[in-house]
C-alpha cells in the first residue's frame, strides 16, 4: 500500500467550489513545486520559511493555469513527518485536474486512501489509535461524535492504554525475575498484591470495553425504532419529530408497509428513526412483508419506542412486547393520542404493562400526543438520557471494533493469569498468558509491530487525500 516516493492527492472534495486544496508528500515536494510556483513576493525558493503562506502563480511550460497560495511544511514538522506541501487554488475541476497533472508528468505519485495519515503513523506522528480517530473525526456527525473523535486523536486513549501496558509489563518483569532466582528461592512478587493488580487490570479493561455499547451507537447514529398496532400513530411521530411529512398518514390501516428511516440530531447525539409497518397479522402479501421487516428493524435497533392507545387490552401488548425484547434493546412504552384520553396519560395502565413485562426489561413510560409538539419533549429528554445511561460520556470511550476485540482477548488473557495465580501455576506459563495480555494491547495503539494486512484494512477506509 504505501510507496516510497512523493505522493499527490486532492484533499477537498470532488466537483466545483471556491476553493481546492492539494497536498504532497515526499522528499520531492518542494523540488516538484519549486518548478511550477513562482511567489509574488520576488522571493526565491530557497528563503521561503516553513509553515508560513506564499501567494503567487502556477504555471507549466510558460502557461498560467491559477493563482495559488503555497504552504510549505519542512520535515520533521508536518503532518506526516515528511517535507509536505500544501497548494490552495480555485475550486474548478479543471484548475484541479491540471495541477495534479503537472506533478504527475514529474514522477510525483497519485495517493492512496489514508496514505498520508500512513505515513504519519509510520513515522511516529500519531499512534494507530490516533490515526484511527482522524478518519472518526472526518466523519463525525454529532457533537458528541465529534467529542469522542477528539479525545482518541488527542491521545486520550492512547495513555490509558499505554498506563495499563506498562503495569502488566511490570507484573511480567517480576515473575520472571523469579524465573532468573528460581534456584534460590528468592520472591520478588507477593502473591496477594499480584492478585490485587490483577483485579484492577481486570475492572479497568472491562470497563473500557463495556463502553463500546455507548461509542458504537454514537459513532453510528443511535438506531430507535418506532413499532407498534396499525394506526397508533407510529408515522405521525416521525412526521412531529422531523416536523416534516416524512411518512404518509392515514386513517387506513396498513398503509406503511415499509420502513423509513432518518436521522435527527438531539442534544449533540445522532438518532436514527425508523417507522415500521403496524404489527398485525395479515393475509395481504405485501403488508405481511412489511411487518416482517418491522420485526426485523426492532431486532437490530437499540432503543423501542413501542406506540399504544387505549384501544388495545393489556395481555395482547404484554406478548406482542415480549416476543419484540432483545438483550440489547432499551425499551420505552408511549400512550400516544393522550389528548383523546380523557384522563390523560394513563398512569396506572402503564404501571400494569410494566408488572407483567419481565423485570429485566425495565421500560420507561410516558405519553405523548403527536399533534401537540410540546408534549414530544419529555420524549426527546428520555431518548437523550437512555443513550448515556449505555456508557460513561465523561471518562474514556472506545468506538472502535478492533479495539474492542483487542480489549477482549486481553481480558481473557488476563483471567487466565488469575486462574493460574489460583493453582499456582509455574511463573513461565503465567508470563506467556501475560506476554498475550501486553500484546493484544499493544496492538491497539501499534505499539507491537502491526500486521501489514492489519494496516492496510484500516487506512483503506480512509478519504483520499487524508
Amino acid at each position: 500500500m504505501l510507496s516510497d516516493g512523493t505522493i499527490i492527492a486532492l484533499s477537498t472534495p470532488q466537483g466545483s467550489g471556491a476553493l481546492g486544496v492539494i497536498r504532497l508528500s515526499g522528499p520531492l515536494a518542494f523540488e516538484k513545486t519549486q518548478r511550477f510556483f513562482t511567489p509574488r513576493s520576488g522571493q526565491k525558493w530557497e528563503v521561503i520559511k516553513p509553515n508560513q503562506a506564499q501567494l503567487g502563480t502556477f504555471k507549466n511550460n510558460g502557461a498560467l493555469i491559477d493563482e495559488v497560495l503555497v504552504t510549505a511544511f519542512k520535515a520533521p514538522h508536518s503532518y506526516t513527518g515528511e517535507d509536505v506541501i500544501e497548494l490552495s487554488c480555485h475550486g474548478s475541476p479543471y484548475i484541479l485536474q491540471q495541477i495534479i497533472s503537472s506533478y504527475l508528468e514529474e514522477d510525483i505519485l497519485p495517493a492512496q486512501a489514508g496514505e498520508f495519515t500512513l505515513r504519519a503513523y509510520l513515522n511516529k506522528k500519531m499512534d494507530l489509535s490516533q490515526a484511527e480517530a482522524v478518519s472518526d473525526l472526518i466523519t463525525s456527525e454529532s457533537a458528541e461524535a465529534h467529542r469522542i473523535a477528539m479525545q482518541q486523536l488527542r491521545g486520550g486513549f492512547s495513555k490509558g492504554m499505554e498506563a495499563l501496558r506498562q503495569k502488566l509489563i511490570e507484573f511480567k518483569a517480576l515473575i520472571e525475575l523469579e524465573l532468573d532466582f528460581s534456584e534460590e528461592e528468592v520472591n520478588f512478587a507477593d502473591k496477594t498484591q499480584l492478585e490485587a493488580l490483577l483485579t484492577e487490570l481486570e475492572k479497568e479493561i472491562s470497563e473500557l470495553k463495556d463502553s463500546f455499547a455507548y461509542g458504537n451507537v454514537i459513532k453510528k447514529g443511535v438506531p430507535v425504532a418506532i413499532a407498534g398496532k396499525p394506526n397508533v400513530g407510529k408515522s405521525s411521530l416521525l412526521n412531529a419529530l422531523f416536523n416534516e411529512e416524512k411518512a404518509i398518514v392515514s386513517p387506513i390501516a396498513g398503509t406503511t408497509r415499509d420502513s423509513i428511516e432518518d436521522t435527527l440530531i438531539l442534544d449533540g447525539v445522532q438518532f436514527r428513526f425508523i417507522d415500521t409497518a403496524g404489527l398485525r397479522q395479515t393475509d395481504d402479501t405485501i403488508e405481511s412483508i412489511g411487518v416482517a421487516k418491522a420485526k426485523e428493524k426492532v431486532a437490530q435497533a437499540r432503543i423501542l419506542l413501542y406506540l399504544y392507545d387505549k384501544t388495545t387490552t393489556d395481555s395482547v401488548l404484554v406478548e406482542e412486547l415480549k416476543s419484540l425484547y432483545h438483550d440489547n434493546l432499551k425499551l420505552v412504552l408511549v400512550q400516544n393520542k393522550i389528548d383523546l384520553a380523557p384522563e390523560g396519560h394513563d398512569l396506572a395502565f402503564a404501571e400494569l404493562l410494566k408488572k407483567q413485562l419481565p423485570a429485566s426489561m425495565a421500560p420507561k413510560s410516558l405519553g405523548i400526543s403527536t399533534k401537540k409538539t410540546d408534549s414530544l419533549l419529555p420524549l426527546k429528554k428520555e431518548l437523550v438520557e437512555t443513550v448515556q445511561s449505555l456508557g460513561n460520556s465523561n471518562g474514556i470511550i472506545i468506538n472502535n471494533t478492533r479495539h474492542y476485540h483487542a480489549l477482549e482477548k486481553a481480558l481473557k488473557a488476563i483471567e487466565q493469569v488469575k486462574k493460574g495465580l489460583e493453582i499456582d501455576l509455574a511463573g513461565d506459563l503465567l508470563s506467556i498468558d501475560l506476554k498475550e495480555a501486553i500484546e493484544h494491547i499493544g496492538a491497539i495503539t501499534g505499539v507491537i509491530d502491526t500486521d501489514q494486512d492489519v494496516l492496510g484494512t484500516i487506512f483503506s477506509q480512509f478519504c483520499i487525500g487524508k
